[in-house]
């Protein structure tokens, strides 16, 4: 599993999904430009020590990730989307993608995900701070995954 950020616009945001990508141990794709330096203080900060741990790639541009050779599903988490992430079925290969805070992600990105998945709100709320969604949706995706893990490990069939 990979959590994908597309172009981040916020440092603190940044750093705090570096921090969680290495304390999960969840590899991390980093699609520039981004709307900081990468040595920015604010997102040292954040990720304080744990970005000396985290397995993470640099990608130059969209175009540059997507040739890039690359496995599982893309998994783009929107807001214009339909499928509640509590009703998707993750697999262990997925590569979760979120977009920028202040504009997701281009109808090009958005149409190369190869599903979308929404975190419901009640209204008038629109979006979480993508941080937290990334967390929430990566920790169901870790919970789905092993489990499904653990049955193939005990010869079970995975439902």
């Amino acid at each position: 599993m990979r959590l994908v950020l597309f172009e981040p616009d916020i440092p603190q945001n940044t750093g705090t999904l570096m921090r969680l990508a290495a304390g999960l141990g969840v590899a991390l794709d980093l699609i520039e430009p981004c709307g900081f330096l990468l040595d920015d203080r604010r997102l040292r900060r954040a990720g304080m020590d744990y970005l000396d741990h985290l397995d993470w790639t640099r990608h130059s541009s969209w175009a540059a990730y997507r040739a890039t050779p690359q496995t599982g599903r893309l998994v783009l988490l929107t807001t214009r989307a339909a499928i509640p992430y509590t009703g998707f079925r993750f697999a262990p290969g997925d590569r979760i993608l979120v977009g920028r805070e202040s504009a997701g992600v281009p109808d090009e990105v958005h149409d190369a995900a190869d599903a979308r998945l929404v975190i419901p709100m009640v209204p008038p709320a629109r979006s979480l701070n993508v941080a937290i969604s990334a967390a929430m949706v990566l920790g169901e995706a870790l919970r789905q995954t092993a489990a499904q893990e653990m049955r193939q490990a005990a010869g079970q069939e995975t439902p």
